[in-house]
């Protein structure tokens, strides 16, 4: 309902300028799929989609080609003709085709102007930005009456706080660019499994925010995998038990070694694997027993592939770019095979 209110007010917003142009939220990560490791500290991530303004396009290109799994983009900003658009009536000049001079009078600057480094779409121009447009958004809300909200210092997204009597809720807008009509996005911020949750050995994703230049993008799989686990819920008999899975391993066996994206990433394997009409809550333990056994022929394989690269079990309704649909899976235990030390410390862990 928050997400739904704010998304009426930042178009409205917008509507007369050049700035990106908010769609519907997408809520990701741990807290939306049901199994937040943090129960008492749950962080609610919504990814808002940015769409180019009139006279704008943008072009994904490829800033560190790295491991497939922690790639970077950087998002070039074009203008575009708006000549045709002009001729139907619409009141608007053409970045290309009209002077400098009358754009000034009579035109607000494109976004080339306002938010890029270059011809690039800068991370902390738009963050900024974006703080701002929901500090002023948040005035013309409901919500506003009856919830107090208190902003987190942060320059790659905006966090902040929602407190009513005893209620709290903590809450970080992400900000991106979807591939093509996918289910893949860059982001302002690393997602949750690639800035927190590693182990000493096993750590899936290693790129790091503080590290990343403000015109880089990072690549996410979070919505891809939000949507797996919507799909799984409508198939399984016992809605929550692999969640409760996932929950006992991410929580109670916090400390052991394991992240939790690593437990996250065999409970999705497995769920691909053990026919979803054995997801019955009697069976609890032997599903346990199932996620162990996989981890443990990943660990003496020394090899756990990437849930959504190279994954020909995903479902039909799961949208990836051809890049992502043809690449080799990825191995997020390599670092493992090259460490023979690490990979006794996993195995004692294990």
């Amino acid at each position: 309902e928050l997400m739904e209110s704010f998304t009426r007010v930042f178009v409205d917003s917008v509507s007369n300028s050049f700035y990106p142009v908010p769609q519907e939220a997408i809520g990701v990560g741990s807290a939306f799929e049901g199994w937040s490791p943090r129960e008492q500290d749950v962080v609610y991530r919504v990814l808002v989609p940015l769409n180019p303004p009139p006279g704008h396009a943008f072009h994904l290109e490829l800033n560190s080609a790295g491991q497939m799994a922690a790639r970077t983009f950087c998002v070039r900003v074009e203008l575009v003709c708006t000549c045709k658009r002009e001729q139907q009536g619409e009141k608007l000049l053409c970045f290309l085709h009209h002077s400098q001079d009358e754009l000034r009078r009579k035109q607000k600057p494109s976004l080339l102007e306002t938010l890029c480094t270059g011809s690039y779409l800068d991370v902390e121009k738009t963050s900024h930005w974006f703080y701002q447009l929901v500090r002023c958004s948040w005035l013309h809300l409901p919500q506003s009456y009856s919830w107090h909200l208190v902003f987190q210092p942060c320059s790659r997204s905006c966090q902040f706080r929602l407190s009513k009597g005893k209620k709290s809720l903590m809450v970080e807008m992400l900000f991106g660019v979807r591939q093509g009509d996918s289910d893949i996005f860059v982001v302002s911020q690393p997602t949750e499994a690639q800035k927190g949750g590693s182990s000493i050995f096993v750590s899936s994703q290693p790129a790091k925010a503080d590290f990343i230049a403000s015109t880089a993008w990072p690549e996410t799989y979070a919505v891809a995998e939000a949507k797996f686990f919507q799909h799984i819920a409508r198939q399984v008999p016992c809605k929550s038990l692999h969640l409760k899975c996932l929950q006992v391993f991410t929580c109670i066996l916090r400390g052991t070694g394991f992240s939790s994206s690593t437990w996250k990433t065999v409970v999705m394997h497995v769920l691909t694997t053990v026919p979803l009409s054995r997801w019955r809550r009697r069976e609890f333990g032997r599903r346990l027993w199932d996620i162990m056994a996989y981890l443990r022929r990943c660990l003496q394989s020394k090899r756990l592939e990437h849930f959504v690269l190279g994954n020909k079990r995903l479902p039909a309704e799961i949208s990836l770019p051809p890049a992502v649909q043809r690449v080799e899976p990825l191995n997020l235990f390599e670092h493992l095979a090259r460490d023979p030390a690490a990979h006794r410390e996993a195995m004692r862990a294990y």
